[in-house]
């Protein structure tokens, strides 16, 4: 089973459909020993990074989601999810995220000719060819958001051009991370969830 860390940010209800279609059981939840107990941990979000780390401190689970990451247990944070999993965001001040992903979080250049918030369709190039996320290479996914990871390139699986160079999926051993909604990007996205989902029942990260 697969847990869905539930703290009042995300659309949940489409994630949940989407692995239920690849048949992937879950659980919606911000209880420690379920988390512990699941084969993975999914951390969605949409919103400001300083609220949604302020949701996770209120439920105590920061604490509980370092040890998880760090002690090896599957983890895959989407969107605002993944961008919590780096050191810090400086998204209205400066905050501190849960670590477990080298780098930090920026505003999208709002002086490079293009929109800011990237809002729809982009197309992925992989930058690591023996990664299992291969399949998204010349693949379109969908994005909603205005910061983005800078992150170190040996952590970058694959990545947008929107101004900038945007890591749409980044990955350190056990820890995965889209910037895009796998749950509205149709079957492109499936199959990434898919990937993750055939990552976590080989229990086999060692791509990264």
């Amino acid at each position: 089973m697969f847990a869905i860390v539930d703290y009042d940010t995300g659309n949940t209800r489409n994630l949940q459909k989407a692995l239920t279609y690849l048949k992937v059981p879950t659980v919606l939840t911000a209880d420690p020993t379920v988390l512990a107990q699941a084969e993975a941990v999914i951390l969605p979000g949409v919103g400001a990074f300083a609220a949604a780390m302020q949701a996770l401190t209120e439920r105590q689970l920061v604490p509980v989601l370092q040890r998880l990451g760090r002690d090896g247990k599957p983890m895959l944070g989407i969107c605002l999810g993944m961008q919590l999993l780096f050191e810090s965001s400086t998204e209205y001040g400066v905050h501190p995220g849960l670590g477990l992903l080298t780098g930090n979080v920026a505003a999208l250049p709002t002086d490079l000719g293009v929109k800011v918030p990237q809002m729809g369709w982009n197309e992925n190039h992989v930058q690591r060819p023996t990664t299992p996320f291969v399949g998204i290479d010349g693949a379109y996914t969908y994005f909603v958001h205005s910061y983005y990871a800078v992150s170190p390139a040996n952590q970058i699986v694959a990545s947008v051009q929107h101004g900038v160079t945007v890591p749409s999926i980044v990955q350190k051993q056990n820890v995965i991370g889209m910037q895009f909604h796998p749950e509205k990007s149709g079957q492109v996205g499936l199959d990434q969830l898919a990937t993750f989902k055939k990552m976590v029942s080989a229990n086999d990260f060692s791509s990264n």
